[in-house]
């Protein structure tokens, strides 16, 4: 099995713990990886589209990132589009993604998220990516 991770890197910190959850996971499944970073979460749905046009033989991808609400509107058109972009992958294009981008009011909450020793979402999200892999190859699926 192979898998891309996508890390939007924004918030550098969050973004290291993430993946770090993320690569246990793989690791644990024996599955290969690669990543590419990305500055936000906007830019992530376009890079896996890349990625999945580029035709790399990946089976699946990893969408991790944090927002962070701010002062302004941005926060609310960066969560809406970056999920409805990837669940239009997922749907549309048939590509196995573990949505993994946090959204957030502040860092407490993106760290309460994102801690390795306790509930890490790139963990629980890679473990995601890998189980509608799974399905793609039961029902016969390939892109």
């Amino acid at each position: 099995m192979k898998i891309l991770i996508v890390e939007a890197r924004f918030y550098d910190d969050i973004a290291d713990e993430l993946v770090k959850g993320s690569i246990q996971v793989l690791e644990a499944a024996g599955a290969q990886y690669n990543r590419i970073s990305v500055p936000g979460a906007f830019e992530i749905p376009a890079a896996i589209r890349f990625a999945a046009d580029g035709n790399d033989g990946y089976d699946g991808y990893v969408a991790l990132g944090c927002v962070i609400r701010g002062e302004t509107s941005h926060y609310d058109y960066v969560c809406e589009e970056s999920a409805r972009a990837l669940q239009d992958l997922a749907v549309n294009d048939r590509l196995a993604i573990g949505y993994g981008i946090l959204t957030v009011e502040n860092r407490d909450q993106a760290w309460a998220r994102c801690a390795v020793d306790k509930y890490n979402k790139g963990a629980a999200v890679t473990e995601a990516a890998l189980r509608m892999v799974e399905l793609k190859k039961q029902y016969g699926i390939n892109n």
